[in-house]
């Protein structure tokens, strides 16, 4: 899934989050107080990669062993992406040079290929083979992108493309550890994925849109869903339900959506969708201004105010209009770990982001508002036993 990083001040004061995080005053901006805070392991940067698919999903299976009770984890994301990088170059074959070489996926890739090849510590598979201190996929992708062609142009996988595929691999993310030791314990990857207790069916990915019937599976047509695998879909106050019920019972969720709004500001560590007319904090001039403003325009003027923003409804409606006129589209995966609502009552969810901890005063954490979940969410991944007993019979799972 590619990441489109926009640093939006539409807002210039919140309070801090109080998931660990420092505090400001009481009476600057948004007041946010937690209703459910789930454990999670360190925010991670993705750097100059494109594999927040794989970043997001694999903190949501870390938070998976902590509820567990199996411990804290770090798992190498590299390996996913690794065999991912594979799997789509044989996929790019067979699709005849139109398959997708990109550096995005979606979280049943993760699932995908841990179910195939199973996933090792960060420390035995850092991904780390180069110069860099930290990932960097731009001369990595380029490659990948210029040896797919061979096999298309000769019609064969000859085990020599097959081999020049696992050198520049090599190269790159460094060769795939056959045995290692974690914690003072011998394993193989096989073994170390046994011992995780993780079982990929428990895992189901599941949409809002009205492009085939609620409560079936199909198809969700967008680029990094290039396995073309069928998503659960179900009504948008029952996605939400979903959502809620698994931080509730101390599930984590793996969230898939649009952040490319202009509500959107992980500098400012908030997602909203703003309704301009609805608020009185601007004039009429100041309002026409800001709804013309681009992204950088808005950037280089910050608006201050004392209280939340008020917020677009979203309806089923709304919402699948975003997604047929492209306004909605699969920017980026994040993981969400909680629930705060602000001093107006309004729920938000506490989001932590794989930009590392510097890019925002919050330690990579930002709270989306429940109505910008429901306007940009393409699918979120839940643990089935997650999911309320009356729509897992709805859904048969």
């Amino acid at each position: 899934m590619k990441t489109r990083i926009f640093l939006v001040l539409l807002l210039s004061v919140f309070l801090f989050p109080s998931y660990g995080q420092k505090k400001k005053t009481a009476d600057e901006g948004y007041k946010f107080t937690p209703v459910v805070e789930l454990k999670a392991t360190p925010v991670k940067n993705q750097s100059a990669t494109g594999t927040c698919w794989c970043f997001a999903t694999t903190s949501f299976i870390e938070s998976e062993l902590l509820r567990m009770g199996k411990g804290e984890y770090d798992l190498s994301e590299m390996w996913i992406v690794r065999y991912n990088y594979v799997d789509r170059l044989r996929d790019n074959f067979i699709q005849q040079g139109k398959g997708n070489l990109g550096q995005g996926s979606v979280g049943h890739d993760w699932i995908y290929e841990f179910n195939k090849n199973g996933i090792v510590p960060d420390e035995a598979y850092t991904g780390l083979n180069y110069a860099k201190p930290n990932h960097n996929h731009s001369e990595l992708n380029s490659f990948i992108n210029a040896i797919a062609t061979v096999p298309v142009q000769k019609s064969k996988e000859s085990d020599q493309y097959l081999n020049i595929v696992d050198a520049v691999l090599d190269t790159y993310l460094g060769k795939t550890p056959t045995s290692f030791t974690y914690k003072g314990v011998g394993y193989t990857p096989k073994s170390f994925t046994a011992s995780l207790g993780i079982k990929a069916d428990d895992y189901v990915e599941i949409t809002s849109f009205t492009l085939f019937p609620f409560y079936t599976q199909g198809l969700v047509p967008i680029p990094d869903n290039w396995r073309k695998m069928n998503y659960y879909n179900v009504p948008l106050d029952e996605l939400v339900q979903v959502m809620d019920s698994a931080l509730i019972k101390g599930f984590t969720v793996a969230w898939d959506g649009d952040v490319s709004e202009k509500g959107f500001s992980h500098s400012k560590g908030v997602a909203i969708i703003p309704e301009l007319e609805k608020t009185d904090q601007y004039s009429a001039a100041d309002k026409s201004r800001l709804g013309k403003m681009t992204k950088d325009e808005l950037t280089a003027e910050a608006y201050k105010f004392a209280k939340p923003f008020p917020e677009v409804k979203v309806t089923q409606e709304f919402r699948q209009e975003g997604f047929d006129t492209k306004k909605t589209t699969d920017d980026h995966l994040m993981h969400m770990t909680g629930i705060v609502k602000d001093q107006n009552g309004t729920k938000y969810y506490i989001t932590k982001n794989s930009w590392g901890t510097d890019r925002n005063p919050f330690g990579g954490y930002l709270n989306i508002s429940e109505n910008y979940v429901m306007a940009k969410t393409i699918a979120i991944m839940v643990n089935k036993n997650a999911i309320p007993t009356a729509l897992k019979t709805k859904l048969g799972l």
